[in-house]
């Protein structure tokens, strides 16, 4: 029920389909390539303000400028090393399109069908990291890096166009300045007195803390798993490759047809609850077992837990005001930027207390010469072969705990009906964007592992993007 008033640039009237192909060629592109993305503690303090100011401004010139610069390191990786470094590292600060597009969702969507458009969204993310790894590394081995970088960064080009020529503004105009050039006081701008708001708002707060908590171990897992599958459980390349699609699958199947049957039977808690579940006994499970078989069925369960992040950000949408979504949503996705830079660091540390060394294998061949580490003999068998797992699903235990005190809010059907039918459209498709945003940033961005494992999770995902095939 978008409404008709809207900015007239653009094809159509703004839609879920609209954020579903930014979403796609974004991260197709990424894909293609092999090199990793400084996110981090950048992403965790521009997502908010970008949010915020997406909440005043509108969507559509956000989108452009977080796909863009994500984007702009892309060409650069062939034709300078220092430019690369230095735009991939001024890049982290815009790596954030997840919030802009969970917003932009949230203004086109009413909320009973929020979830299930969080849910496509999620699992567009996924699918592009499943399959564009395997078609760079084809084209990598037949035709060269060259043509890789020139695809990807034609690929990210379209993706810029098709936000300039067929994304409609989504931002009710009521809801947003109508020009850039008009008076606007600096509180209508303010992003630090929206996170005040918001902060003091106990239900988004407790969200916030439980997407930290369970993302810190989903963003470290997904940094170390496919080595640890490789070196500790002696999965072959194949092998590999072939777990990360299965994964990868059975999760877009997670996050489309049974999300949706979740959230009708069970509702919006019950689901996260459930989603969180399915992670601790995944990370339990990868963590005690030490057999092949062991590793495929946890690989199942990480599948189903990919529901949590969706349903997460449904939930914080339904929390927050309509003119408030950017800002919720951008706070998610910075928490998981900031998890994406802590959890590969909280593994790596905790692998080295234990004495399990992983080596990095394949490393990115090209114009940066890295001398490959030296492999070393097969680790013996430890008592408990993953202790980060297990200390993973510990703090997944306490996520799951203050989860449970999230307050469930009243059928949003009976506030929302006070709304006008355009206010409605517009904080229902909010909601759904910020979701979107949330799983952006949790993203890292390409690896040069060959052997990244796609997550089940949306966080899962992103690590596929941080290692992605060489």
């Amino acid at each position: 029920s978008p409404q008709h008033h809207f900015n007239p640039q653009g094809i159509g009237r703004p839609s879920v389909y609209h954020a579903v192909v930014v979403i796609f060629l974004e991260f197709f592109a990424w894909g293609l390539l092999t090199t990793p993305m400084l996110t981090g503690l950048l992403s965790f303090m521009s997502a908010p303000l970008i949010g915020a100011l997406s909440d005043v401004w509108g969507r559509r010139s956000f989108l452009l400028v977080t796909v863009f610069f994500t984007c702009a390191p892309i060409p650069l990786m062939r034709l300078s090393p220092w430019w690369y470094f230095a735009m991939i590292s001024m890049s982290g600060a815009f790596s954030v399109t997840f919030s802009v597009i969970f917003a932009y969702v949230a203004d086109v969507t009413d909320e009973r069908e929020r979830s299930t458009a969080y849910g496509l969204v999620s699992a567009t993310f996924a699918a592009s990291l499943v399959t564009s790894p395997a078609i760079g590394a084809y084209l990598s081995a037949w035709y060269g890096d060259n043509l890789v970088v020139l695809l990807a960064t034609l690929i990210a080009l379209a993706d810029i166009c098709f936000i300039l020529l067929a994304v409609p503004e989504s931002l009710p105009d009521k809801m947003r300045l109508n020009t850039w050039g008009a008076p606007i006081s600096w509180e209508q701008a303010d992003p630090f007195a929206s996170l005040r708001k918001v902060g003091q708002d106990p239900t988004v707060l407790l969200i916030c803390i439980t997407v930290f908590l369970s993302y810190l171990p989903e963003a470290g897992q997904y940094s170390s798993f496919f080595l640890y599958l490789r070196q500790v459980i002696h999965f072959s390349s194949t092998t590999l490759a072939i777990f990360i699609g299965v994964v990868g699958i059975l999760s877009i199947v997670a996050q489309t047809l049974l999300l949706t049957l979740l959230m009708r039977t069970l509702g919006n808690k019950n689901t996260v609850l459930l989603g969180l579940g399915f992670q601790i006994l995944q990370l339990a499970w990868y963590g005690f077992g030490s057999e092949p078989w062991m590793m495929w069925a946890a690989g199942a369960v990480a599948a189903m837990s990919s529901i949590t992040f969706p349903a997460v950000s449904a939930l914080v949408s339904q929390s927050a005001d309509p003119d408030k979504q950017g800002v919720v949503q951008g706070m998610i996705t910075g928490i998981r930027g900031l998890c994406n830079g802590l959890g590969p660091a909280l593994y790596g540390f905790v692998f080295f207390l234990f004495n399990v060394e992983l080596n990095a294998m394949d490393p990115i061949q090209g114009d940066f010469n890295i001398d490959p580490l030296p492999l070393q003999s097969p680790t013996e068998r430890a008592l408990i072969p993953g202790p980060p797992f297990l200390l993973g699903a510990c703090t997944v235990v306490v996520a799951f705990l203050v989860a449970v005190f999230i307050p469930e809010k009243p059928s949003c059907s009976s506030s929302s009906s006070q709304l006008s039918l355009s206010e409605k459209s517009h904080t229902d498709g909010k909601e759904s964007m910020s979701a979107l945003a949330g799983v952006h940033i949790n993203t890292p961005l390409p690896g040069s592992d060959e052997e990244s494992p796609p997550t089940a999770n949306h966080e899962d995902f992103e690590p596929l993007l941080q290692d992605s095939i060489v």
